[in-house]
């Protein structure tokens, strides 16, 4: 203890107080000792805490280490999905605990879509598989949806089901901490109106005009189509006609030559599962180019996809077989003494066709031969190249070439110069070959986006295009 005694200091001008500690007495040894002890006993005690938290640090470390790698496999899940099926920006917002890659070998898990009919309505299988340290964690899902849903309404759908068949995935990255499920309330679906009941109507136009003084060209082709398409049953109907006048003023005089063709086609399918399908297709065409006054027939026909029909949105290879019957009446008589006939006809062909993103790509193969003749046979190849632009707007190329055999149409008179000149008849050729280039822009039904190629997609559209 330390005992303060005042007093005040005379000299000093302050009256203050002034403080003087007065000295303590020595301690006794056994206090030093005692010191010492506690001293020491507390560099150990501290010591000993020390070396216990390291130890404990190091025993705790590699554990939580091996919790944490047998809880996160993956820092960051990475999908891919084909982008025919659902756009990735769609996904991406839909989805934001995952990362879709353009390439599969960069992707953890693969979410592979097929699509099927069942019972009306269109199902999407999704097939979930894992790759590298998710090998082996497989899933499988369904989506169901109305055959009349809209393509928005569509990718919305897609983009849910993927979500919830990756939550499991999700599970094995650091995102699983963030994910939260819920319930919400089931709402009764409501009915879909479609004021175009589903069909499609496409019209056409292509021109070409040509002249100087003394010579002038006009052609005008135009088409109408319509179409329905539902999963079972696919209706394709279209009208066509041209006319082409060529006026030549040479010499005071003046010389005008006309030639005119049109036709109608149809054709009804039904589907008879997944590789197969049977239907009809009806032709009435008149040409005076051709020598035909009208033709008509009646060509039931069967199909057999080998790709399953739910593969279409991404390929398809179609072989078809038809059997043409019906009568033929010409404008002046053939070179083999006809001005009508009954004629039967088979036809087989083969059909490549690839979808992707930005377009289409098809080729095909067609062969026939009338039956009255073998040796009267044509050989057909044809390619077309479908660049989608925006919403219904489309940019297209066709080509083709055929091996010709069976003119049985030309006229028996021939042709005279002037004919020959003004393409005005056909004459006897080998070959022939076409190519065209133009845009083509379709509307109608917004629910219509089932996907039925059987037979072919046939074309539609507003076009505008040269050919030569």
């Amino acid at each position: 203890m330390i005992t303060v005694k005042t007093r005040r200091d005379k000299k000093s001008d302050n009256k203050g107080l002034v403080l003087k500690p007065i000295n303590r007495p020595q301690a006794s040894s056994s206090n030093k000792v005692f010191r010492a002890f506690l001293l020491t006993s507390s560099k150990v005690f501290t010591f000993v805490l020390i070396s216990i938290l390291i130890i404990t640090t190091l025993i705790l470390s590699p554990v939580q280490a091996q919790e944490n790698q047998g809880k996160y496999l993956v820092e960051k899940l990475l999908v891919y999905v084909d982008p025919s099926i659902c756009p990735a920006e769609i996904l991406e917002k839909n989805i934001p605990f995952a990362t879709f890659v353009s390439d599969p070998s960069e992707a953890n898990v693969i979410a592979e879509v097929s699509q099927t009919v069942k019972d009306g309505q269109v199902c999407y299988q999704i097939k979930f598989r894992g790759k590298n340290q998710l090998s082996g964690k497989d899933y499988l899902s369904e989506l169901n949806v109305l055959p009349n849903l809209d393509l928005d309404q569509l990718h919305t759908e897609l983009a849910r089901a993927i979500k919830l068949g990756l939550v499991p995935y999700a599970g094995w990255t650091p995102e699983a901490s963030r994910l939260k499920i819920r319930l919400e309330q089931d709402v009764k679906p409501t009915a879909v109106v479609d004021p175009w009941n589903f069909w499609v109507f496409s019209l056409s136009a292509n021109s070409f005009l040509n002249g100087e003084k003394s010579y002038s060209f006009n052609n005008i082709y135009g088409n109408f189509s319509a179409n329905r398409v539902t999963p079972d049953l696919k209706i394709r109907l279209s009208v066509g006609g041209s006319y082409s006048r060529n006026v030549f003023n040479y010499e005071g005089l003046s010389y005008k030559s006309t030639s005119s063709g049109g036709s109608f086609r149809a054709l009804i399918a039904k589907s008879l599962g997944e590789h197969w399908s049977i239907g009809t297709f009806i032709n009435l065409t008149s040409s005076t180019y051709q020598n035909i006054k009208i033709s008509g027939r009646v060509s039931p026909a069967v199909e057999y996809n080998f790709f399953p029909y739910s593969d279409s949105t991404k390929r398809q290879l179609r072989l078809t077989y038809s059997l043409d019957v019906g009568p033929a009446y010409y404008r002046e008589e053939t070179i083999f003494n006809k001005t009508r006939e009954f004629l039967v006809r088979n036809n087989l062909s083969i059909a490549l066709e690839l979808k992707r993103k930005w377009g289409t790509i098809s080729s095909s193969i067609e062969g026939s031969h009338y039956y009255h003749d073998f040796s009267k046979y044509r050989i057909e190849f044809n390619n077309d190249i479908s660049v989608r632009l925006f919403r219904g707007f489309s940019f297209n190329v066709y080509g083709g070439y055929a091996r010709i055999r069976d003119l049985i149409s030309i006229a028996r008179a021939g042709a005279s110069w002037e004919d020959v000149l003004l393409m005005r008849k056909q004459l006897a050729t080998s070959y022939d070959y076409y190519f065209s280039v133009g845009i083509s822009y379709s509307w109608g039904s917004i629910f219509s986006n089932v996907v039925n190629p059987r037979f072919g997609s046939g074309s539609s559209g507003f076009s505008m295009g040269i050919r030569y």
